[in-house]
């Protein structure tokens, strides 16, 4: 089955859950500029693949999960693990390669993972994350702690063997697994009209015989329903689902990429479609959050950022003493 589902009222969310994903959104877009920022100081090293852009999708997704559920991600990893609830300046410092790092500074962007909030961790291995997130949700699924496990993937990773093969025994096994495909439109600076063997992503579910949902992924709200629909049913043993988020990350693949493959369509998405600006105009014409209230929240945000940036830079890196610690984690 695969669907398109109507955009939902946001009525029956709090106020405090419509403050909580503006939030998490916020928080996600703020970081991201920032590294855009401090990167082109020459202070961070390594690789930067920044999520800027897709805020919705992992703010939607992770609002149903708690501290049973898992997510694994991809090497565009910043906002999954902020929607999961990995520490903000633990993140920022790791980024910077410092000892305070949430992987003590040896992970770096790509790498970012914080098993206490059930962030199996960002993946440098296109296609990484769906056969991690099935061997959680048999974990919880033979446990019966109601857990389920998400993998986040792009496009690019859609066609990998190792998420086909994850589907497949997905629906085998019957598992509490939830398939979030973020289509951005390109792999790295392929375009998946070049690469993608069907016109939607969502399609291919039918062929493992899992629900395929498509949502506009610049609106949290479409992304929140259909998440809440595959959700609770693989917590009611119903099985995987396979969800296509289709939006247009801000920056390229990586920092440093020209982006000479794309064209108007990126200040066409900041400016018309961005899932902030959607989601402020939503939930202020319609009176459940008032502006004040956003902006208070974008103040505690920044607020947060710059004091992650100040403690990162501060932070000592690791030392020579450090080198073979941490090589294998326990878990």
């Amino acid at each position: 089955m695969t669907g398109t589902l109507s955009t939902p009222t946001s009525q029956e969310l709090t106020p405090d859950q419509l403050l909580q994903a503006y939030r998490v959104m916020r928080t996600i877009r703020d970081f991201e500029e920032r590294v855009h920022e401090e990167f082109a100081g020459g202070d961070i090293p390594g690789f930067v693949h920044l999520y800027a852009g897709e805020e919705a999708s992992a703010a939607g997704v992770c609002a149903h999960l708690d501290e049973r559920d898992a997510i694994a991600s991809t090497h565009r990893g910043h906002g999954h693990c902020i929607a999961k609830g990995v520490d903000v300046a633990a993140m920022m410092a790791e980024i910077y390669g410092r000892s305070t790092g949430s992987c003590r500074g040896k992970g770096g962007s790509m790498h970012i993972a914080d098993l206490s909030k059930g962030m199996l961790g960002a993946n440098g291995i296109v296609g990484g994350g769906p056969p991690l997130i099935c061997g959680r949700a048999l974990a919880s699924k033979h446990k019966g702690d109601g857990g389920v496990a998400v993998a986040f993937f792009g496009d690019g990773a859609s066609n990998q063997g190792t998420t086909l093969e994850s589907l497949n025994l997905a629906t085998v096994w019957n598992l509490p697994a939830i398939f979030v495909a973020e289509n951005n439109g390109y792999a790295e600076s392929t375009s998946s009209s070049w690469s993608v063997a069907s016109d939607d992503i969502a399609d291919r579910a039918a062929a493992f015989g899992m629900p395929g949902v498509i949502v506009d992924g610049f609106d949290f709200f479409a992304v929140h329903e259909a998440a809440g629909e595959a959700i609770a049913r693989a917590r009611d043993g119903g099985g995987p689902t396979l969800i296509e988020v289709k939006f247009t990350r801000y920056f390229g693949h990586f920092e440093g990429d020209q982006q000479l493959y794309r064209g108007a369509e990126v200040a066409d998405a900041r400016e018309r479609l961005d899932c902030l600006k959607r989601f402020r105009a939503r939930v202020t014409d319609g009176g459940q959050l008032s502006a004040d209230q956003l902006d208070g929240i974008d103040s505690e945000v920044a607020a947060a950022i710059d004091e992650a940036v100040v403690a990162a830079k501060a932070a000592p890196k690791p030392g020579p003493d450090d080198l073979l610690t941490d090589v294998y984690v326990s878990y």
